[in-house]
């Protein structure tokens, strides 16, 4: 059927997300879901969205999630977007905001998205090396290109820069949209939500599947200046006015008011990876420091491809990106105790072979 694609389908790369295989007894670290299930709340207001309602359309504007959202955020209505999940707010950020002419800035290690939705949307690209300890440096976005886009935890490495220094990124390029993404930011970094306020290029880009236990729910959302908030409205409108489902939005406002599951969730995963970052450093890992759901390591002794080969023998499932930077590195995403421990004993076994 490839005969019948268009010159565009013909030339893309698609994205390539993890693996969801079908093992017995998997332990399944590769894709950065969460180990604790979500609000018992959020369940619950899903369970009741599901009604004859359902044959409705629902509400094209999400108001009852984006005035949620900004009591949250402590912002007004008109500042917050939703839609299905952060890469499709990503998407239409790349449409709206980031086509200006002069090629995208990226860093060279960074989610792997942005490269795709360049070659999808048209837009040209260039990437600004990490430094040698594979931390974003924001002084190499300076002086060069168009719109930027930093994912703050970044991914796959899980650093994060400081509120300050995207502060001062976003006064020296005041000139140019900036993007951040903050998919992992609840785990240990610093939101930069509150810069909205004083930079009218910021935007600021979340989502409910890691911190909320919600990915399979699907729900995404940036939070930015008026103005960059009605840029994505227009392509949303051109392209889906109706993003979110009733049941999607009523967990999602859901999730958002149940503040101590939250709190005991992200607190529990932060405390799991510091346990995780100590055993792999008891078993000769290199560790990044990490503010995410995940931590990024390699062993010296032990190519990274092999390694995650060897685990998906004994089942247990960590991500492996292939690239002259990354090669030996493993992503492995912070899961219960007992799914660590489990991790950790089959490294151990295969260090030990």
């Amino acid at each position: 059927m490839s005969r019948y694609w268009s010159e565009l389908a013909r030339g893309l790369s698609p994205y390539v997300p993890g693996e969801q295989p079908k093992i017995p007894g998997l332990v399944k670290l590769n894709t950065n879901e969460s180990p604790f299930g979500p609000s018992p709340r959020a369940l619950d207001a899903i369970r009741a969205a599901a009604t004859d309602s359902l044959r409705l359309y629902p509400d094209p504007q999400s108001t009852r999630l984006r005035e949620a959202l900004a009591r949250y955020h402590d912002v007004a209505p008109e500042n917050v977007f939703v839609g299905n999940g952060s890469d499709e707010v990503l998407a239409h950020a790349f449409v709206a905001l980031l086509k200006q002419g002069a090629p995208v800035l990226f860093p060279d290690v960074t989610y792997a998205f942005y490269p795709v939705y360049c070659r999808l949307f048209g837009l040209a690209y260039e990437t600004v090396p990490v430094d040698d300890d594979m931390r974003v440096d924001p002084a190499g976005f300076l002086g060069r290109g168009g719109a930027i886009v930093i994912a703050n935890p970044n991914a796959p490495t899980g650093m994060a820069l400081s509120r300050a220094a995207i502060a001062k990124l976003l006064a020296d390029r005041s000139d140019a949209p900036v993007v951040i993404d903050e998919a992992y930011v609840d785990f240990g970094a610093e939101s930069v939500v509150p810069l909205v306020r004083d930079h009218p290029n910021l935007l600021v880009v979340q989502t409910f599947s890691k911190s909320r236990a919600l990915a399979g729910l699907r729900v995404g959302y940036a939070i930015g200046n008026a103005g960059l908030v009605e840029g994505l409205a227009r392509v949303k409108d051109s392209f889906n006015s109706y993003p979110l489902g009733r049941p999607a939005e009523a967990g999602a406002v859901a999730a958002i008011e149940d503040a101590p599951h939250f709190q005991r969730t992200r607190l529990a995963v932060i405390a799991n990876r510091a346990s995780l970052a100590t055993s792999l450093e008891g078993l000769g890992f290199e560790v990044l420091p990490s503010s995410a759901n995940f931590v990024f390591a390699r062993h010296p002794g032990h190519q990274g491809k092999a390694l995650a080969s060897a685990l998906r023998d004994r089942a247990v499932l960590v991500r492996h990106f292939e690239g002259p930077r990354v090669d030996d590195y493993l992503r492995i995403t912070v899961g219960s105790v007992s799914e660590l421990v489990r991790l950790t004993e089959a490294l151990a076994e295969i260090i030990g072979a």
